[in-house]
Formats: structure tokens, C-alpha cells, sequence
């Protein structure tokens, strides 16, 4: 019989025997003073979790995966095991610390609404997407597929390398819009280029592609002059609202999600008063599974919300589907790709991973720990259906009805 001989012992020892008796979990949790204590009965744990601090305890004792990724990120706590099992363990240990509804139990939740207290200026959401995605080229690059194409990949059959499901992904959205040569396209949220890139070298299209970070429009106005496509894509530092039509067809990939809920439907009129009377858009974006409020539970979303992604927010299809109409927009057609996104997270997480020497090289060890975490808890989510992703094919509303076609046959067949 172990004695207690620190303060986090009388603290921690009733919550472990709790855990074993409810969940035998295969996981081990010490901390300084202290010879540890087993949540279940293994002879191996997957994972350990080495407390630092006071804070690092009190996140146990209350656990949600916020307060949990939060004391990870902060250090209060350390965590060895492979990703999946240490966010397989982090759910099980908030789900222990909620009712069966996914709402608060014996813990207290702390929600926010950020809907309400972000207006999403220019200027906020400008400083949103550069927090996020001007980490560094070089950091994303390092995970990503050549060509960096940080969206939902789509994989035919399921065995594609990563590289190959992500061309598939751009010439499955090309395809759906039905893209010809000489066509005008405008790319929502460009990305490193890639889209415009295929849609010029392939389609014969010229384009327009617009980003809020600074270190992707540099690096894809590089790739567009490598190319020798400077005559055919102009790649602008330039906010949505800001951009002048019409387009004959408009891709947004990964885009929506940070425009904010009470914006969508102004987000969707501007799409369709970009579009050419003729013309088809074509939005490919996150949704939450939760009909109600959009939140993910357990805590995953708030911590997204605190470090990943500031101010994004989720709609569930239903809400993509009234916001797109009341923007003057008529659905075609939906596809769900969250099975394409489970993989393509797990594909991500893995080559992360594997470099994690050379990523905690480049980035700060704080940041190398929200991005892994992130990276697995976002897999989970698409693959228990907390998460999902839609492309919804559209045109300008009110238009006749033989001037739509009668068959999808075209996006599956190939034809351009």
C-alpha cells in the first residue's frame, strides 16, 4: 500500500480509483513526490501523463478537452503515447467528466458564444487568418502534400497517397463547376495556389485568387511566376468584400468557416453578385454535425476557438443551406466528403508526427503542441461524426428550370 505524501495525492487518488472503477482506462498519471497512479489494469500504459503543476492537476480533476489541450499546450502537463491514443484517452477522460448528453456534470462548462462578440471587420479578420496560417511555409510544408493543399482531399478509392487524392480534390471541384478553357474563375481563400495553378494549366482557365495571409500570397505569386502563368492567374492580398465581378465561376475551399454565422448569408450575396448571370460557384467548407448550436462537445470547439483558429465558427448544413438562399443562391447539388477528411487528417497527423524533430526545429514548442493536438482531436471529430464537410454546387437563384441540368452525370463521369 502506497502512502500519500503530497498534496496532489490526497487530491488525485479518489478521482483515479473513480476512473478505474468506471472506465479502466490503460493510462498512468504521475507527477513529482508522487509513484503515480493507474487508471485501470494494464502492464503496459498506452499513455502517461506527467503532472507539472497545480494547473496540470486541476485539469484532471476537471476534465474537458479544452482543459485538457490546454494544459498540454501550457506545459502543466506532459503526455507520451502515440496521438491517437493520447486523444482517444483525452475523450474518454471528458466524456467521464460530463452527463450523457455531452453537457457539464460534476464540472462546471464554461461556453462562450463568439457570434456574439466578433463583428468580423476587416481588420479582425485579416489578423485571424494570418495568426493562423503565417506559422511558416516551411512548417506546413513539412506535413502537407507538395503542393500544400491544407483543404479536404478526396480519395476515389481510399488508397491514394495524399498528393494524389488532393489533385483529385481540385480537378472533383473543377469538374463540378463544369470549368471550360478561357472561363474566368475567382478562388475564394487561395491557398498556396494550387487550385488556380490546376484551373490554368488544365482547364485552360484564367483566374483570380485571393488570400488574407501574407505569407501565402508570397509564396503563390512564386509559384505563379515559376510557372510562366503570370498572364493567366493574378494572385491578390485582398479581403472578399473587396473583390469586383463578375466571374463566370467561383471556388471557396476552407474558406466560409471564418466568416462568421450572422455573416453567411451576406458572404453568400456577394458570392452570387460576383457570379455572371450564367455562372456556377461552388463552396467547399467545415459544418458542424450539432443542429442546434454549432458546438462540438466535450470542449474541443473552445479549444479551437483559443488556438488554432480565432473567431471561426461552424453552421450546420441546414444553416449553410437557408444562409445560401437568403443570399440570392440556389443549391444544386451537396456532397459530404467526411470520410475524405477523417483520412486526410490522419494522413496529416502522421507525416506530423513522424517530423516531429524538424517541426519543434521551426516553431516554438507551445505551437508544435496545439497544431499536433488539433490535428488528431479534428480526425476524431470527422470520424465520429462530430464534424463534417459539404461542397454545395450553386448558381444564381431564380433562373428557369431548363437551364438546369438533368443529371449529375458529368461530376462522377469525368467529362469536362
Amino acid at each position: 500500500m502506497r502512502l500519500s505524501t503530497t498534496p496532489l495525492d490526497a487530491a488525485l487518488s479518489p478521482w483515479a480509483e473513480r476512473l478505474r472503477q468506471r472506465l479502466n482506462l490503460p493510462l498512468l498519471v504521475r507527477w513529482s513526490g508522487g509513484s503515480g497512479l493507474r487508471l485501470g489494469d494494464f502492464e503496459q500504459p498506452r499513455v502517461v501523463v506527467d503532472v507539472r503543476d497545480a494547473a496540470g492537476a486541476a485539469a484532471l480533476l476537471t476534465p474537458s478537452l479544452d482543459h485538457l489541450g490546454r494544459a498540454y499546450v501550457e506545459g502543466h502537463i506532459d503526455v507520451s503515447g502515440t496521438a491517437h491514443d493520447i486523444m482517444d484517452m483525452a475523450h474518454r477522460l471528458a466524456v467521464a467528466g460530463s452527463s450523457a448528453d455531452g453537457q457539464p456534470g460534476w464540472v462546471q462548462r464554461i461556453a462562450h458564444r463568439v457570434a456574439d462578440a466578433v463583428s468580423h471587420t476587416r481588420a479582425e479578420d485579416r489578423a485571424a487568418i494570418q495568426y493562423h496560417y503565417d506559422v511558416s511555409n516551411a512548417f506546413y510544408a513539412e506535413w502537407l502534400d507538395p503542393a500544400m493543399v491544407y483543404s479536404c482531399a478526396y480519395f476515389e478509392r481510399g488508397d491514394e497517397t495524399l498528393a494524389a487524392a488532393q489533385q483529385q480534390k481540385i480537378d472533383h471541384i473543377l469538374t463540378k463547376l463544369r470549368l471550360q478553357p478561357g472561363q474566368t474563375l475567382l478562388d475564394i481563400g487561395c491557398g498556396w495556389g494550387a487550385l488556380v495553378l490546376r484551373a490554368a494549366q488544365a482547364f485552360g482557365a484564367r483566374c483570380v485568387g485571393i488570400t488574407l495571409s501574407q505569407n501565402q500570397f508570397e509564396l503563390a505569386t512564386e509559384r505563379v511566376r515559376a510557372a510562366g502563368l503570370g498572364d493567366r492567374i493574378d494572385i491578390r492580398l485582398q479581403d472578399y468584400r473587396d473583390v469586383r465581378g463578375p466571374f463566370d465561376r467561383i471556388s471557396s475551399v476552407g474558406m466560409f468557416e471564418h466568416v462568421g454565422l450572422k455573416n453567411l448569408a451576406s458572404y453568400f450575396r456577394i458570392v452570387r453578385n460576383l457570379l455572371a448571370p450564367d455562372g456556377w460557384a461552388l463552396n467547399h467548407g467545415i459544418t458542424s454535425s450539432d443542429a442546434h448550436n454549432g458546438e462540438t462537445r466535450y470542449g474541443g470547439g473552445q479549444f479551437i476557438g483559443r488556438y488554432v483558429f480565432p473567431q471561426g465558427e461552424l453552421p450546420h448544413i441546414g444553416t449553410v443551406m437557408t444562409a445560401l438562399q437568403e443570399g440570392g443562391l440556389e443549391p444544386f447539388d451537396a456532397e459530404s466528403l467526411r470520410r475524405h477528411y477523417a483520412r486526410t487528417l490522419q494522413c496529416w497527423s502522421e507525416a506530423f508526427e513522424a517530423k516531429t524533430e524538424r517541426l519543434k526545429a521551426l516553431v516554438p514548442e507551445k505551437t508544435w503542441r496545439i497544431w499536433r493536438m488539433y490535428l488528431v482531436g479534428c480526425q476524431w471529430a470527422f470520424e465520429h461524426d462530430e464534424l463534417s464537410l459539404f461542397q454545395v454546387l450553386c448558381r444564381r437563384a431564380g433562373q428557369p428550370a431548363a437551364t438546369l441540368p438533368w443529371s449529375r452525370r458529368w461530376v462522377y463521369g469525368g467529362a469536362r
